[in-house]
């Protein structure tokens, strides 16, 4: 049951009428729950290889983890010297995470396996959770909020299945109050939630599920198209990660707010940022912000003098090195292959790399000339998708492993012949979407419509309406202009819809393997 699917469409309203209309002020965090626990036993493992009991593992590893949380919660908050009972209680999260992140990854190689050792099923959203959770812990220990003495509302903030899949990472501090009061059905959020749902929707369905039918074809035979077609795919899968993940995002904060709850916007337009500082900021926000308060903050703060080789000359570590080791770290949190492990490593490159430049010959002005801010932003994107190949390659998008990276890489500078370029294009839509001329020309139609309407949604919220929430953008028009952008959106995710699967069920959401 994902997003996109009619099973969700259906599952939804249902559950907004029951906890608005129906249910008791004092039982909704528990019908909250009751519904993200039927979300998450509807997106179980399946298949031969999780027979039996296997598809238990995960929704028992969740209620695991939100007994253990609450109740360190309450342990923390009754002791006075927190600091060995918090650095324990995060220790055991990140290892339940790496067993199951990692444990898959090391079976073929383990002297047992495959005899005696059995892969395990990968439990939704483990990363997302589990940070959610370390944070949580953090904050009771710092003071900066109570713990939760509910364990219901407690479960129901780490497994609300509108976060569930790929989050936003929320914070406790934010989410917890809401869940304490009581929520009835009001007009204006519900608007607010369709138009965000529409938004969402249309970016998932109608242009990231379609240039995907394109950048398979392309990447899964890297060594037999030219630059052009390469470059073509690059380009595209960095369209198709950024409005799939901003989509699901977005579908993600509608679900919530449809229940009166406001959880944080996680994309504010990316690819108009002028630096790595600034798309960062914009790009996969709640990471980013987590990644700030609880790894790069500490880090800076940390005493290094106790550290082997470096602690004689250093007591801190230098806030560049330590962005360098964030965004390095992160790429082992996106994923256990060597390619997460070299895109993370750029990022660190980028960031770092931009401190010292800043460092150097100073900050740039924030009033530059026009045509220098769209160079700037013409080389972000250009160094972001080059490390997107890395990105593809370990999500296996075509193929996996530094091989298939290399592979697009060394194809760049193949052949720049337009007439192979255009006859690699037309066999990949014909490859990806349907075998059939008069179907290739409608795909590229749709692709070129539904790609406008989308760069003028990010164009008017970026400039015009100084990154606000997305579904301003559509409040904002006119009225004949918005109800022609309304059914300009249902034209299109119907036909999305159409394209990628045939009816509604859609393909998976990039981060939901996170």
């Amino acid at each position: 049951m994902s997003f996109q699917s009619f099973s969700y469409f259906a599952f939804l309203p249902v559950v907004a009428f029951l906890y608005l209309k129906v249910c008791p002020a004092r039982f909704q965090s528990g019908l909250l729950l009751a519904a993200s626990a039927v979300f998450y036993w509807a997106n179980r493992p399946a298949g031969d290889a999780w027979p039996g009991a296997w598809p238990l593992v995960p929704l028992a590893v969740l209620a695991a983890v939100c007994l253990f949380v609450w109740r360190m919660g309450l342990a923390l908050a009754r002791k006075e010297s927190k600091g060995r009972l918090l650095a324990a209680a995060v220790v055991a999260l990140l290892a339940v995470l790496a067993v199951f992140k990692y444990f898959n990854f090391l079976v073929p190689v383990l002297p047992l396996a495959p005899g005696l050792l059995h892969a395990l099923p990968f439990p939704l959203g483990i990363s997302f959770y589990t940070f959610a959770a370390v944070s949580y812990l953090v904050d009771v220990a710092r003071g900066d909020m109570e713990p939760e003495q509910n364990f219901v509302n407690l479960a129901a903030f780490l497994c609300f299945f509108g976060t569930i899949t790929a989050g936003p990472i929320c914070r406790a501090r934010l989410v917890l109050p809401q869940l304490r009061q009581e929520h009835r059905f009001d007009e204006g959020p519900t608007v607010r939630a369709l138009q965000l749902f529409a938004l969402g929707l249309f970016k998932k369905v109608a242009v990231a599920d379609v240039l995907m039918m394109y950048v398979r074809p392309v990447f899964s035979d890297a060594a037999g198209h030219g630059g052009p077609a390469l470059v073509a795919a690059t380009v595209g899968y960095t369209l198709y990660l950024y409005f799939d993940f901003a989509g699901y995002s977005e579908m993600a904060r509608a679900s919530a707010l449809l229940l009166g709850l406001e959880i944080p916007e996680n994309f504010k337009t990316p690819f108009f940022a002028a630096n790595f500082s600034g798309f960062w900021s914009r790009w996969h926000i709640s990471l980013s912000g987590w990644l700030q308060d609880y790894l790069f903050t500490p880090l800076v703060w940390a005493d290094a003098s106790k550290l082997p080789l470096i602690g004689r000359r250093v007591s801190r570590l230098s806030p560049v090195l330590c962005v360098f080791i964030v965004f390095f770290v992160s790429g082992f949190w996106h994923g256990s292959t060597l390619p997460f492990v070299v895109w993370g490593f750029l990022q660190g490159v980028y960031r770092a790399g931009e401190e010292l430049i800043h460092q150097k010959f100073g900050k740039p002005k924030k009033k530059a000339p026009a045509r220098v801010l769209w160079a700037k932003r013409a080389a972000v994107f250009a160094l972001w998708a080059f490390g997107m190949v890395f990105f593809a390659a370990g999500s296996e998008v075509g193929g996996s492993g530094m091989g298939q990276a290399f592979a697009v890489l060394a194809g760049f500078f193949r052949d720049w012949s337009p007439a192979r370029f255009a006859a690699e294009s037309w066999q990949a839509v014909l490859d990806g979407f349907y075998a059939q001329n008069l179907m290739a020309a409608a795909w590229c139609a749709f692709l070129v419509c539904t790609l406008a309407l989308a760069v003028w949604f990010d164009w008017q919220r970026a400039f015009r309406f100084k990154n606000k929430s997305a579904e301003l953008v559509l409040q904002a028009q006119k009225g004949t202009t918005r109800w022609a952008l309304y059914y300009a959106l249902v034209l299109a995710i119907f036909g999305g819809l159409l394209m990628a699967s045939g009816g509604f069920g859609g393909a998976s959401f990039a981060y939901g393997g996170f």
